[in-house]
């Protein structure tokens, strides 16, 4: 086997380093677009901590869809049942246009998931991570006031479909245990 020249080493070494460079400028590029779509949740929640922030980004929050997550605990009060009920499927998008959530091209994408599939338990989790964190460092009277605003919100959404005719046990005692469990994740 005949020894290669120098220019065929030279061509060889350079497509050897230039695939080697390529590979870490997309990582570092990959770096850069980790570092800024953390930056985006922080400067949108306010959460500091890089660990959370890293959870929520690999569950696919985004800063855009972070404030879909205030409506987390209304789909979970919606799901407690095993079903969404038509009325609350339209109470829950009523809430998401009274809280400012811009529509996609005349819908809720992300909402229209959730309401259609049951959200995962990790985003149950995530949730519960960020109310923690707003819990650490929230003033007491803020807290208290978010509390009762998620709480009233998701207690509406329950009692929308209860009942028969509007009669009878409005929130079922799967609904009442979600309402219980929001509750305590604000400690």
């Amino acid at each position: 086997m005949p020894t290669p020249s120098r220019s065929q080493q030279s061509i060889l070494i350079d497509a050897v380093f230039h695939n080697r460079e390529k590979r870490l400028v997309e990582a570092f590029r990959e770096r850069l677009d980790q570092l800024e779509r953390r930056q985006q949740l922080a400067h949108v929640s306010g959460i500091r901590d890089e660990a959370i922030l890293d959870r929520f980004l690999g569950l696919g929050i985004t800063a855009e869809s972070l404030a879909a997550l205030g409506l987390v605990p209304l789909v979970w009060v919606a799901w407690a049942d095993g079903e969404v009920a038509a009325k609350e499927r339209d109470r829950i998008v009523a809430m998401a246009q009274a809280a400012g959530i811009g529509q996609q091209n005349g819908r809720y994408p992300l909402l229209e998931h959730w309401l259609s599939r049951r959200p995962a338990p990790e985003m149950v989790a995530a949730w519960r991570d960020y109310i923690r964190h707003l819990s650490e460092r929230m003033a007491a009277e803020d807290l208290a006031a978010l509390r009762r605003e998620i709480l009233d919100r998701a207690g509406e959404v329950a009692r929308v479909s209860g009942g028969l005719l509007g009669f009878g046990k409005r929130v079922s005692p799967a609904e009442q245990a979600v309402l219980a469990q929001l509750e305590q994740a604000f400690g």
